[in-house]
């Protein structure tokens, strides 16, 4: 069964992209690492304009093929990109990369101010942020409202906090495809709710195509246009949510690990006109 889009849902680009329009298109991606072989063979499409949802237990080689896209591990086989001036070499503004958790030494007194000042200028901090630096700061941030936090320290942000602050440095400068590496994960339930709200209004005002790493079915159900399902280093099935996030399916593709994805958000309503 085919779920039916829902003009006034989440799933609603805000371009009005064709689905069958690729903005990414790997073939035969093989990653090994330390000898191991982690992907082994993936072929997949990323629609231009939509949210796919990447999900797997843990060691499928999500993360990898994350940084795979961003050339952060060597790779053999083909992905090309269909963005920007060069369409088989993007360069960093069309890539946004949110990863699970970012390492700041605990000794080094960064305020988020520092970090986007640093992200959006080459000079030396210690001269301070042009003006338009500022401006497109205070932007980038009210975007996902967390404009109060711009001179708070680093290491002392909350997991949605820190969350919300990265995913406003990889809007700049207006990416085409944003990569997110369970970017809700350590966050509780009523934050990680009003942070996937923002990754769906994104995508709607945005247009920007997005790949989200999830363990949650109930996420993955409610804002995915599109399912990869990852195992052991292979595509094991790909689909609509409702083909993929159901109970025969899950048992069929994760065995006796199903319930790790087998998660229960009664307080996320499900879309109009759906049972």
């Amino acid at each position: 069964m085919v779920r039916q889009e829902n003009a006034a849902g989440p799933r609603q680009s805000g371009q009005g992209l064709a689905m069958n329009s690729d903005l990414v298109t790997i073939q035969d991606l093989r990653v090994t690492l330390g000898g191991n072989a982690i992907l082994k063979g993936i072929n997949a499409t990323l629609a231009r304009g939509r949210i796919t949802a990447l999900i797997g237990l843990n060691g499928a080689g999500k993360s990898t093929l994350l940084r795979a896209l961003v050339k952060e591990v060597p790779y053999s086989g083909r992905i090309e990109f269909h963005c920007g001036h060069d369409h088989s070499r993007p360069s960093p503004e069309h890539v946004g990369y949110v990863p699970q958790r970012l390492r700041i030494e605990a000794n080094l007194p960064l305020t988020v101010y520092d970090l986007f000042a640093l992200a959006l200028q080459r000079r030396p901090l210690f001269l301070g942020a042009t003006r338009k630096v500022r401006e497109r700061m205070a932007q980038l941030l009210e975007r996902v409202n967390a404009l109060h936090l711009l001179h708070q320290p680093v290491e002392k942000l909350s997991g949605g906090e820190l969350q919300r602050v990265l995913l406003a440095l990889a809007m700049e400068p207006r990416p085409e495809l944003l990569l997110l590496d369970e970017p809700a994960a350590g966050i509780d339930f009523k934050e990680g709710e009003k942070f996937y709200d923002l990754i769906a209004g994104l995508n709607r005002e945005t247009g920007a195509t997005i790949l989200l790493v999830s363990h949650d079915t109930h996420v993955v159900d409610r804002m995915a246009h599109h399912v990869l399902c990852l195992k052991d280093g292979r595509i094991a099935c790909q689909g609509p949510p409702r083909e993929i996030i159901n109970e025969q399916m899950l048992e069929q593709i994760f065995g006796s690990h199903k319930g790790f994805y087998d998660h229960h958000h009664p307080h996320i309503p499900p879309e109009q006109g759906q049972p």
